[in-house]
């Protein structure tokens, strides 16, 4: 049997929840994921207690408060003038609290997520762009299918 390593081809099944037992990502009831361990998908603290794990195996990882997705970063919560937002996307977009908006990186290449926290009369938007498990316990199943 083939056990995890860096660089490592998997397939799985895996399930992410949060505190609370809430429920972020599930793939058991539908294809198993494909991933390269190392490629990002997954978080580092996660794919260091999948290494030496073997193929055919399902495990249970409990992590810690921001074990999996670092500590939550005051500095990552700001406010996005309205004038930004209608350049970066469409004008007439009403935000609201809850809201998950896609922004582009600065080379155009990729993009990362904000979470709407709060919007100002003038239109003002706080965004909240740390993850949203940062800072909190998350449990990780794992059924490990293929190993290449």
């Amino acid at each position: 049997m083939s056990h995890v390593q860096e660089g490592s081809f998997l397939t799985l099944h895996y399930r992410m929840s949060g505190p609370g037992g809430q429920v972020i990502i599930d793939t058991f009831d539908g294809q198993p994921a494909t991933l390269s361990l190392g490629s990002g998908q997954l978080s580092p603290a996660i794919e260091q207690r999948l290494i030496g794990l073997e193929e055919g195996s399902r495990h249970e990882i409990e992590l810690e408060d921001g074990e999996a997705f670092g500590e939550r970063q005051p500095e990552m919560v700001q406010w996005v003038a309205r004038r930004l937002l209608n350049e970066l996307g469409d004008p007439h977009e009403q935000y609201v609290a809850g809201d998950v908006v896609q922004f582009p990186t600065p080379d155009g290449l990729g993009s990362y997520a904000g979470s709407v926290v709060e919007v100002r009369e003038d239109g003002a938007v706080l965004f909240d762009f740390n993850h949203p498990l940062a800072g909190q316990p998350v449990r990780f199943e794992v059924q490990l299918i293929g190993v290449l």
